[in-house]
């Protein structure tokens, strides 16, 4: 996400180096590069230019800090930018009372919708609020059936105990198009049933087309008159580009959308949806869509989002993920064991898994400080991590908490057990023994023993399961890029 254009504002910036301060004649040429990514991007022409201007505005003549250099300074003026673009921090849904707080959900045909209802669903779950979702796509084939489908998924796998409903009118399909408010009436009625059986939230998944036509504002347009929602959010495929920003205006423009959400920001999307739908809309971007499961629903964070997109990563959410899948007795549990040294592969197994239920590697990785661009051509395989798994559920009890017991025959039966090569196993153990080391030099606090450890990891191969990014060495404790890496960057 965001790789091309983090790749081109870094470029941008480093074009300021060894500059004093900042002015017109040495920003102008930076700001071409960014007028030319954001463009590249799918931004919209005109916010582009705008973005450009004000970002030159506050450049001129600004003195460098004295602890910074141009470059970082213009990184800052250009950050603060994006967050007034993408902004308003508040991506809350409001609940009101007395309940059921009624969301109409709209959008087009392709863009996530119905999966985005049972994610918004699992969100009010996992903050104890009942939920009943009304089907009112009637003229999709199959969408009645999909959203009962992903309703029922989100009811019995998703965090939380409130209960989770869903509520539909197959029969009315065949009366689409016949009848003109048969939407109207499935939106109608599942609001009464939730208001009956006390339900706190009803969301409404309303017909998407292709495109924005007469037909489908007409129908949305009796959906809002009727049932009166109390938020109408607009859900925006974000790999669609400025096609998505003029479809997110057009349906601002009949239904006065109160917030949008972006899906798909998980894929190779380029990024200018998420600058430009605020700016073009007036509507605020409410939440996130970073992947296909339950979960994978974020609170939108202008801050945050701008510090992707300029490659200085979101640790906020990567500890924000980590709290979620951790408990306080799990970490406090662990954190004992490393200050004595005692980490076993039993261990090793369970910090694996809940490091997998956070999302892919590679999305986790991405969120780390200038990780995401060392990480564009590499490709992390997660079924690695499978491989893995074999390995260690193919040990019995003694070999995982005693790696030493492991000789040749050992070696052999493991690799067997699991489908890998006794070399997998081999890196396996090794990598480990450092990572034991490691943690037990740590526990005694010796530098020394810090940098020695450090070392022999890397000697290694680095963490177990971790990918080796091309390029990549230690050097004492802190990894930094090889010359000939230098040069390859350099070359490109």
């Amino acid at each position: 996400m965001f790789e091309n254009l983090s790749e081109r504002f870094s470029s941008a910036f480093r074009s300021l180096s060894g500059r004093g301060t900042i002015s017109e004649s040495n920003v102008r040429d930076a700001l071409e590069e960014i007028r030319t990514a954001l463009l590249e991007a799918d931004v919209e022409l005109g916010v582009a230019r705008q973005f450009c201007d004000e970002v030159m505005e506050k450049a001129k003549g600004r003195e460098v800090t004295k602890s910074l250099k141009p470059g970082q300074e213009l990184v800052g003026i250009v950050h603060d930018e994006l967050v007034a673009f993408m902004g308003p921090e508040d991506s809350k849904l409001f609940l009101v009372d007395p309940a059921p707080t009624v969301i109409m959900m709209c959008g087009l045909q392709g863009s996530g919708k119905t999966t985005t209802c049972g994610k918004l669903a699992a969100y009010f779950k996992k903050a104890g609020r009942s939920v009943l979702v009304a089907a009112a796509d009637l003229q999709r084939p199959a969408a009645v059936e999909q959203l009962q489908q992903v309703v029922e998924g989100v009811a019995e796998h998703a965090k939380g105990s409130a209960r989770i409903s869903f509520y539909g009118e197959p029969d009315k399909c065949a009366e689409y198009g016949k009848a003109v408010n048969a939407a109207v009436g499935v939106c109608r009625r599942a609001v009464e049933k939730a208001r009956a059986e006390r339900y706190d939230v009803v969301i409404l998944d309303t017909a998407g087309r292709l495109h924005v036509n007469d037909e489908l504002m007409k129908e949305l347009e009796g959906v809002r008159v009727s049932v009166q929602p109390h938020q109408i959010l607009l859900v925006v495929d974000a790999m669609t580009g400025q096609d998505a920003v003029r479809s997110a205006k057009s349906f601002h423009d009949r239904l006065k959308v109160d917030g949008v959400i972006l899906t798909k920001l998980d894929s190779d999307t380029r990024g200018g949806a998420a600058i430009t739908v605020k700016k073009v809309t007036g509507a605020p971007i409410k939440f996130l869509g970073t992947g296909e499961k339950f979960d994978a629903l974020d609170e939108f964070s202008a801050k945050r989002m701008a510090g992707r997109i300029l490659g200085m990563g979101d640790v906020v959410s990567l500890v924000e993920k980590a709290r979620e899948e951790v408990s306080d007795e799990e970490a406090e549990k662990m954190a004992e064991k490393l200050a004595k040294g005692q980490l076993t592969m039993d261990d090793f197994l369970s910090q694996m898994k809940s490091l997998r239920r956070m999302g892919p590697m590679k999305q986790l990785l991405g969120l780390l400080p200038g990780v995401g661009s060392a990480l564009k051509d590499v490709n992390i395989d997660d079924k690695q991590f499978d491989r893995l798994e074999g390995m260690v559920h193919s040990m019995n009890a003694a070999e995982r908490r005693n790696i030493k017991l492991f000789n040749k025959s050992r070696v052999r039966r493991i690799a067997e057990g699991s489908g890998t090569t006794t070399a997998e196993v081999n890196r396996l153990t090794s990598q480990f023994e450092m990572v034991q080391k490691m943690t037990a030099s740590l526990a005694s606090g010796g530098m020394a023993g810090r940098m020695q450890a450090a070392k022999q990891m890397a000697a290694s191969g680095g963490m177990p399961g971790m990918p080796n990014l091309p390029g990549m060495n230690f050097k004492g404790s802190s990894a930094t890029v090889s010359p000939k890496a230098k040069f390859k960057q350099r070359k490109k």
